[in-house]
């Protein structure tokens, strides 16, 4: 996985899928050309963001002329590493575990989960789809053979940081966290965490009073 420059924010990258799920859909639409000011209006951001953000990984665009549409989506592919297959290690079988194995825009973004990890016996070996569920006991051996460099965590809160600290030793760089806990990582390793409890209930906040 190429080192990526430090001095990039992590705002910076969060808001790079949601330009390039935007302009998935203008291709799609059949536009060839897009001007900040137009996707600043489509997705309510402010279009000088828009051009401080893509500046950041080089000059894809002209002014008074905007982005060309393919182009902005290859570059954009080649700036979050989707332009190659990124091979992904999902730890949990349960209910969200299945879930995610089944989610299919994986595929579609040249992800995909290719090892399926539990510790309960009486999952292992198990199919779910096309993966069979594998102890975790073998996640090392299985992200290095198979070249996983991301890894899922959807178990228990309690089991997640031995799971983390399990990746970690796997040489997996970059989690993505659905256990609701606080994890230790560290230093060179990117952890981003994903609660549906927390989210939901700071959109409670917005619910108007009864």
């Amino acid at each position: 996985m190429p080192t990526r420059d430090p001095k990039i924010s992590p705002s910076v990258v969060r808001r790079l899928p949601i330009y390039l799920r935007h302009i998935q859909v203008l291709r799609g639409q059949g536009v060839e050309r897009v001007s900040s000011q137009e996707m600043g209006n489509n997705l309510d951001l402010n279009p000088a963001q828009i051009r401080k953000d893509l500046a950041s990984f080089g000059e894809f665009g002209k002014k008074g002329v905007g982005y060309e549409v393919s182009y902005l989506e290859r570059k954009l592919r080649q700036i979050l590493n989707l332009d190659r297959h990124i091979g992904v290690a999902l730890i949990g079988a349960g209910h969200l575990g299945i879930a995610l194995s089944n989610y299919a825009r994986f595929q579609s973004e040249r992800m995909t989960i290719d090892g399926l990890f539990d510790s309960d016996p009486q999952k292992i070996g198990a199919k779910i789809g096309h993966l069979t569920v594998e102890h975790v006991h073998d996640l090392e051996t299985a992200c290095q053979t198979r070249r996983m460099q991301i890894g899922i965590i959807a178990v228990p809160a309690i089991a997640a940081q031995g799971v983390c600290d399990a990746l970690v030793k796997a040489q997996i760089r970059v989690i993505l966290n659905f256990a609701p806990a606080s994890l230790r990582i560290p230093r060179g390793v990117h952890l981003r965490n994903t609660d549906f409890t927390t989210e939901l209930q700071s959109l409670a906040f917005y619910l108007a009073d009864d």
